[in-house]
């Protein structure tokens, strides 16, 4: 019988911190590392790069199908960094512009459909830490480990604040909460992959965490669930 490569799904609402932790969980183990928002980020991204508008879903479609993307893991393996056609696009698309736009395209199924694969590829041995939004609803759904973080809107709005506060960025508080709160909307609501904890997930609450706690509380559930 063939060795399935483990995965350990993360998924969770933007700004409870799935990402670091994600990250920190994946150099701990020593795995991959999937950061599957990023590539709806990367497909808004190329929309923008190519003037393509939001609604011409087919150009959309066809942007994820032939993606030219590369994760590429720094010197320091604490980081990555995102190659979008030959640019270094790891800060441009974490804007909030960049971000909505995303959410708006995660909605689509023919783009959804076309990145599904993609990411199934970066199952790779010893195996895979997924972040994202469906990673154990519907990317992996056989995943050894199914993590869903949370928090509050309002301390979720209030660590992307100090975020931006600290690049200098011009941002009212009140402004990002609201956007927050539609995203989450948004993304419960859609009809296809809507944000929702898989089955079988453990939900852990990070609003009173720091980042160190939670990637303790993530590391328990997989020394439970991953078969040694």
């Amino acid at each position: 019988m063939v060795n399935k490569v483990p995965v350990i799904a993360i998924d969770g609402p933007s700004g409870a911190g799935k990402g670091t932790v994600s990250q920190l969980v994946a150099k701990q183990l020593g795995w991959h590392f999937l950061d599957s928002g990023a590539l709806y980020r990367l497909v808004a991204q190329a929309a923008k790069n190519h003037a393509i508008t939001l609604d011409n879903i087919e150009a959309l479609e066809t942007l994820a199908a032939y993606l030219d993307v590369q994760f590429s893991v720094t010197d320091d393996s604490s980081a990555v960094r995102i190659i979008l056609e030959g640019e270094d696009v790891s800060t441009c698309i974490r804007s909030e512009a960049i971000g909505n736009e995303a959410s708006r395209i995660a909605a689509l199924p023919g783009v959804r459909a076309a990145l599904l694969e993609r990411q199934r590829a970066f199952r790779a041995p010893p195996g895979l830490v997924a972040d994202g939004r469906d990673m154990g609803t519907v990317v992996f759904p056989d995943a050894e480990v199914k993590v869903f973080l949370t928090a509050s809107a309002e301390e979720r709005a209030q660590r992307r604040y100090k975020q931006l506060k600290e690049k200098k960025s011009n941002v009212i508080f009140s402004d990002l909460l609201e956007e927050i709160t539609k995203r989450d909307k948004r993304d419960a609501g859609r009809s296809i992959a809507p944000l929702r904890p898989a089955g079988g997930a453990v939900t852990i609450d990070t609003t009173e965490l720091t980042i160190e706690q939670a990637v303790d509380q993530v590391m328990a559930v997989c020394s439970q669930r991953l078969v040694t």
